[in-house]
């Protein structure tokens, strides 16, 4: 078997219980469960998801064009069910 050396990692204490939890359920912990990353980054030569920042999608732009055209949707309202009926028109 190969020497294992430590590491020291910073994380949340409810995202590292939230993670130890999920790969308990999967069968390993949470060294084992970083190790498999560490082994799909090499094999991706990357990371082994993708990273992107979140669009919107078409329906959300068509949305966000139709209101722009839309003069009952532009503040400023004098109240938030004033605001709620705009959108709700």
């Amino acid at each position: 078997m190969a020497t294992k050396g430590n590491m020291t990692l910073r994380i949340e204490p409810e995202l590292k219980k939230q993670a130890a939890d999920l790969f308990q359920s999967l069968g390993m912990d949470l060294s084992t469960a970083t190790g498999i990353f560490y082994r799909q980054a090499l094999r991706y030569h990357g990371l082994p998801f993708e990273v992107r920042l979140d669009e919107p999608n078409d329906i959300t732009y068509a949305a966000m064009k139709a209101a722009e055209n839309d003069e009952d949707m532009h503040g400023p309202f004098d109240s938030v069910a004033d605001m709620m009926e705009a959108l709700n028109a």
